[in-house]
């Protein structure tokens, strides 16, 4: 019963710190997302091809507030894959305090940022490539089938006054990709908005729907968005203090590693995975009592994003699939910065 109590409490103290920064992030998506600041959306868009540059380095800045920022940016479609993925990288949650309180290991926590800060803007672009990519492709295969139907359609004398009158309007996505259409025909269609997570209905002219999302007062809305999360934060939290208690400490844990480093790699990287900060702080401790090895802490910080994955999975609710293969994605690249680290002669 002790070590429950125990648990909780330390749970409620955990939770109760990261209330604030929460509730500053969540305020300050409410007000780049609020309809009223459409403009400011508009250019974190213009921004994207320096988003896994911004994402890199705003993942070294302690705790991780910004894993939750990009995990609701990208759920509203400001920023890019590869952005929330470098900051997911960069992102070291409670490592630096910890490292910076013991001296000695100053220069490996220099080294621990400079990795993570590269790879993570590597990362970012190369992903940012591969599916833009992909995307043209689809939309030209997309476009030339349509093309190729239609043209088989109209093999046929063409009215010369339909001819004249016909205009083919071009529209450019948030995406960079040109869609063609006829501008004289009637349409009617819902899309997502994307710095509000409200419905549009086009027929000619506009008709908006708002949910509550948009409500005019951000700090509610700020505040609704931070009572949900810190609900996620507290029983992820509990449930890990309530292992950690019942296992009798970090002891039973060290099983885990044993001295070769590609199995450390492998542990470490699961570990990080897990959205809590406790997480990153039981992989420095493991470092600094020499039961980890470098390459192991780099490619398990790496792996961790905080509640970043937390968020992502409350707020992006509708495509688990596509969370899924985040957290995976995060986990293969934990493992392969860990193992490019074991054979640079860095550490």
């Amino acid at each position: 019963m002790d070590i429950f109590l125990d648990s909780l409490w330390d749970a409620v103290k955990d939770t109760l710190i990261v209330i604030p920064i929460l509730y500053l992030a969540y305020l300050l998506v409410s007000y780049f997302s609020h309809n009223d600041n459409e403009k400011y959306s508009k250019i974190l868009h213009r921004t994207n091809k320096a988003g896994p540059v911004i994402g890199a380095f705003l993942g070294c800045i302690p705790q991780c507030g910004f894993s939750s920022v990009m995990s609701e940016l990208y759920t509203r479609k400001i920023v890019t894959l590869g952005t929330l993925i470098a900051v997911f990288i960069a992102t070291s949650d409670e490592a630096i305090p910890l490292m910076i309180s013991q001296p000695e290991f100053i220069p490996q926590l220099l080294i621990l940022i400079a990795i993570k800060v590269i790879y993570a803007i590597i990362v970012g672009y190369l992903i940012d490539g591969i599916y833009k990519l992909f995307n043209r492709k689809q939309v030209f295969y997309e476009y030339h089938d349509k093309h190729e139907h239609v043209k088989g359609e109209t093999n046929q004398t063409i009215n010369t006054e339909n001819s004249e009158n016909d205009e083919i309007k071009t529209i450019t996505s948030s995406d960079g990709n040109v869609i063609s259409e006829n501008a004289n025909e009637k349409h009617k269609h819902n899309h997502h908005c994307h710095t509000c997570d409200h419905a549009h209905e086009e027929d000619g002219g506009h008709a908006h729907s708002h949910s509550h999302c948009c409500a005019t007062n951000i700090f509610l809305d700020a505040l609704k968005h931070t009572a949900i999360i810190v609900a996620y934060v507290f029983v992820a939290t509990l449930i890990i203090n309530l292992i950690r208690g019942y296992c009798g400490g970090l002891e039973p844990l060290q099983i885990l590693f044993t001295n070769n480093v590609f199995i450390q790699i492998l542990v470490a990287s699961l570990i990080g995975l897990i959205p809590n900060c406790a997480a990153s702080v039981f992989l420095v401790e493991m470092f600094m009592e020499g039961v980890i090895l470098f390459p192991a802490l780099v490619a398990g910080l790496s792996a961790g994003a905080g509640v970043g994955l937390i968020v992502l999975f409350t707020t992006n609710y509708k495509k688990v699939g596509m969370n899924i293969f985040i957290v995976v994605l995060q986990y293969v690249l934990a493992l392969i910065i860990g193992i490019i680290t074991n054979f640079t002669p860095i550490w």
